[in-house]
């Protein structure tokens, strides 16, 4: 997750080229910042929630391929995730999303990935401790 200045082409751009392969299939709403996105080499699929949709069967066999249901459930854990931490400043913001991200993706590798990730922050590295230890001559 990325927190971005602005909501413009310009801005996005940038990242999607970034973490997107060209040629892939982007599920995006109607929002117009994503209009360019073929002209950028990318396929884009959408759905138009001002009319209701919110998923698309394209090929009539009961399965709704198109969508952006993944995103807008992270979005919604995201926002009651923020609310205790009100007045959050736009410095800080990237601080904050970032965590959550960490957080949300460590939940889904589960308790394991948890548990290492404290023995990685609770065992100290000997070798820079030592480091600190040496004095160096005035």
């Amino acid at each position: 997750m990325t927190v971005l200045p602005n909501v413009q082409q310009k801005t996005i751009k940038p990242i999607i080229e970034k973490t997107v392969t060209k040629f892939s299939t982007i599920h995006t709403d109607e929002y117009n910042i994503y209009a360019k996105l073929e002209n950028w080499e990318y396929y884009h699929k959408t759905v138009n929630h001002s009319l209701g949709q919110y998923a698309k069967d394209e090929d009539g066999d009961g399965i709704y391929e198109v969508h952006c249901n993944t995103q807008e459930c992270i979005w919604s854990l995201l926002r009651p995730w923020l609310r205790p931490h009100r007045g959050i400043s736009q410095e800080k913001l990237p601080f904050y999303v970032g965590y959550f991200e960490f957080l949300h993706n460590l939940r889904m590798r589960g308790k394991k990935a948890l548990q290492e990730t404290f023995q990685l922050l609770l065992t100290p590295d000997l070798r820079n401790y030592q480091q600190c230890l040496i004095i160096s001559p005035v």
